[in-house]
């Protein structure tokens, strides 16, 4: 009788084990490093995104998110939790996308550009647009910077990860820092 409790602890044991590694496998990990002690960055992973939630209380700083598993997750969002974005950077090494967000109701809000070409802005067509939204914190899109409470939301462009970068670098400089 002890033999087969022994048995069936050992087998539930077991497979307990196996669903935690398979789990595991499933979910993207990711080491972060931020440039300030007091920036945090938060990771929420959804059946078909990665989301970071980036809070920087001094408005300017940076984060590198280097993956831990073999590749990158098909959708990479970020939520910068500022009042506004005089500018934003990313890089993976061989590319950099930058982009800004006046602070007027301008007819360009939003510009984009790569490897810092300002003056050759990028349009929805290329491969390395980024969606940038305002939302508010109830979660509505939103049109009047400074934000209160609220985020911008990033797409990375999955072109960015193309060639599966070890890890990219994030900046950003808040208007009302």
């Amino acid at each position: 009788m002890s033999k087969i409790f022994v048995v069936a602890f050992i087998l539930v044991a077991v497979s307990g084990l196996c669903r935690v590694i398979t789990a595991s496998d499933k979910s993207p990990t990711f080491k972060i490093t931020t440039k300030r002690g007091n920036d945090k960055v938060e990771v929420k992973v959804e059946k078909d995104q990665t989301l970071f939630s980036v809070h920087s209380p001094s408005g300017i700083s940076q984060a590198v998110i280097e993956r831990e598993n073999e590749k990158w997750p098909d959708v990479i969002m970020l939520r910068l939790h500022l009042t506004g974005l005089e500018s934003f950077r990313v890089s993976n090494g061989k590319f950099t996308v930058e982009a800004s967000v006046s602070s007027h109701d301008d007819k360009e809000r939003v510009r984009l550009w790569k490897d810092g070409r300002e003056d050759s802005p990028l349009d929805s067509k290329s491969p390395f647009w980024m969606a940038i939204r305002m939302i508010g914190d109830d979660g509505k899109p939103v049109k009047t910077i400074p934000l209160t409470d609220g985020h911008f939301q990033i797409r990375l462009p999955k072109a960015f990860f193309e060639d599966n970068p070890k890890s990219i670098t994030i900046n950003w400089i808040d208007f009302y820092r």
